[in-house]
């Protein structure tokens, strides 16, 4: 049985960066975005539709089966520990705790809101000179300013909103003791004692990593996601960014101040 940990916060907040660093240490096998979720909770959703499981139900066979499938996605892996990464995970730890039947631990990745939103117009501004995206060909006339454009991005149905809900969410359905914040910036900034804090909370003997050369060992294929920019490639050494909300955000960045550091509060 491998042990089992979580990964999944904000997006542009560091998670691939971070999967890299763990990676350097031969115990941990950390993933690219991860479908592992995805085919747990389809497998749960259909099971009770069957019309045989509906004439004997079997609850435990169906934590059996789920708990083999986390277990068995990773069958080729020969780590001992596996952190999986994706940002729903947040969203099912009702799920997973009943699955593996102990509490979870998840890292969640966040950064200042208004960087995270400043990526994302980063972004938008490189591919549209080439391409619409799908948020905006969906969203055409509410696309024509920044405002907008943040306000889309927020959306309860768009990567930024629906991550921010789903870390606000976990922490008032009880969950805060299983999540373990890691902060893009301090991570850049001191990232020996932000692993430490890693290591630490997930209770592993702590490990020396090599901070000023990352191999980028996790890869995506970002052409899935429309932008027609790299998304998930990494600076290979790990040094303090300066705020990029300023230039690309100017005043329009003001109005999400009061949520900047939302989970600090």
């Amino acid at each position: 049985m491998k042990k089992m940990f979580f990964l999944g916060g904000l997006p542009r907040s560091g998670s691939t960066l971070l999967c890299n660093i763990l990676a350097q240490n031969p115990k941990l096998h950390t993933t690219h975005t991860s479908g592992c979720l995805e085919v747990v909770f389809g497998i749960r959703n259909q099971w009770d539709e069957l019309i045989e499981h509906k004439a004997h139900p079997i609850e435990e066979t169906k934590k059996m089966v789920l708990r083999g499938v986390l277990q068995n996605y990773y069958w080729d892996v020969k780590e001992p520990i596996i952190i999986d990464k994706s940002r729903g995970w947040l969203a099912h730890l009702e799920m997973v705790e009943w699955v593996l039947g102990e509490k979870v631990k998840v890292l969640v990745p966040v950064r200042d809101l208004r960087d995270v939103l400043a990526s994302f117009e980063k972004l938008w501004r490189k591919s549209t000179k080439s391409r619409q995206i799908q948020i905006e060909r969906a969203n055409y006339m509410n696309f024509q300013k920044i405002e907008d454009r943040l306000n889309l991005w927020c959306g309860r149905e768009e990567p930024v909103g629906l991550a921010v809900n789903r870390v606000k969410d976990a922490v008032i359905r009880g969950f805060r003791d299983r999540m373990h914040y890691v902060d893009y910036d301090l991570l850049a900034k001191d990232p020996d004692e932000t692993l430490q804090g890693v290591y630490e909370f997930l209770e592993l003997e702590p490990f020396q990593h090599n901070f000023d050369h990352v191999e980028q060992v996790t890869s995506e294929n970002d052409d899935v996601h429309g932008f027609g920019v790299p998304l998930h490639n990494i600076r290979s050494k790990v040094e303090p960014q300066k705020p990029q909300y300023p230039e690309i955000l100017g005043s329009s960045a003001d109005r999400y101040l009061r949520e900047a550091f939302f989970w600090k509060s």
